[in-house]
């Protein structure tokens, strides 16, 4: 079975986003043929020309699905391929949920872009929601399967912090990881510094990384103490699962599947809101768990849930052998599907 992935473009990870790699890398262990087609540009009009380019790659290139990655690159498959070849969508969550600016607001352009993106559902063979608040949002429930990313587990690892030296850290100071851009108002840094100055702790620093490599992601979250997920909206957070897997204690939002995926794993928290007196108060449980314990059982939670990369690959290769009436081996293919 064949397989194109149409991804838009990231400058950032080389093109493939590190989740849709993972999968795709998945997918190649239990025998699919994966392809890549990158859309370049980020823009709707990028997206549009595109769709030309993708009708003449099919052309010479058969496959037997194409499978998008975000919405627009739904709609580049659609104006491509639709009614020749089936089309699977994942959807990531801001494509369909917005981005916020604040808590509870969107742009008039973030909202444009949602409807857009639940409108390109319409021309799927079925589509993958990476959590229940996701698959609410769509217009078709009953094409969804609600599949959360997996986590390589291989490359997530838990390890004591042995790289604090190689990245230059402070062996003496606790850190508070914030992996994300600074800059992205929905990612609302401003919340974790807010918090760390009510705790007014000199030996607590912030440390934030962004654009670093995938590679390095492990590393740094087997060195911090906290990890810190302060965002106004997410549709499912694979940081937080690998954080999970390398067992680093986590204060998070209440945002995606992120209550989901914590549970009731010690070491880990859910601010109850976006108030920095909240979310101070559950930084500071934290950091003192981090300090007696060290490490939390997060990856033991990865492995009950069944978020192993593995285990994903598998629940879709069953959306594929369904829309394409061609079995894959003898594989059993457990697919979760929703009900509308």
């Amino acid at each position: 079975m064949k397989v194109l992935f149409v991804v838009s473009g990231s400058s950032q990870y080389q093109n493939v986003a590190p989740s849709t790699r993972s999968l795709g890398d998945s997918l190649a262990a239990e025998g699919v043929d994966v392809a890549y087609f990158t859309v370049k540009g980020g823009s709707i009009a990028h997206h549009w020309r595109s769709a030309r380019s993708l009708r003449r790659h099919l052309k010479a290139e058969p496959v037997d699905i194409v499978h998008a990655h975000h919405a627009l690159s739904g709609w580049v498959a659609a104006l491509a391929a639709f009614g020749r070849l089936p089309l699977v969508l994942s959807y990531d969550g801001p494509d369909v949920l917005g981005s916020f600016v604040a808590s509870g607001k969107r742009t008039l352009r973030s909202k444009l872009l949602a409807a857009l993106g639940k409108t390109v559902q319409l021309f799927m063979s079925a589509t993958i929601c990476k959590s229940q608040q996701i698959a609410a949002a769509t217009i078709t429930r009953k094409r969804c399967h609600l599949i959360p990313d997996g986590v390589r587990l291989e490359r997530f690892k838990a390890q004591e912090k042995i790289h604090r030296k190689e990245l230059g850290l402070d062996k003496n100071t606790q850190y508070v990881l914030f992996l994300a851009d600074p800059s992205d108002p929905n990612k609302n840094v401003a919340l974790v510094e807010a918090a760390l100055e009510i705790l007014n702790k000199p030996d607590v620093e912030l440390l934030i990384r962004y654009k670093i490599s995938h590679h390095a992601v492990p590393k740094y979250l087997n060195t911090a103490d906290v990890f810190a997920v302060s965002s106004f909206s997410e549709g499912a957070s694979n940081l937080v699962k690998e954080a999970m897997a390398c067992n680093c204690p986590i204060v998070a939002t209440n945002v995606g599947d992120v209550a989901w995926v914590l549970g009731d794993t010690p070491g880990c928290y859910l601010s109850p809101s976006h108030k920095p007196t909240d979310f101070a108060k559950k930084l500071r449980h934290a950091l003192q768990y981090s300090e007696k314990y060290g490490r939390t059982k997060g990856r033991e939670r990865i492995l009950a849930l069944g978020l192993d990369a593995k285990s994903t690959a598998r629940k879709v290769i069953g959306i594929y052998e369904q829309v394409s009436n061609k079995k894959l081996g003898t594989r059993p293919s457990p697919t979760e599907r929703l009900q509308a």
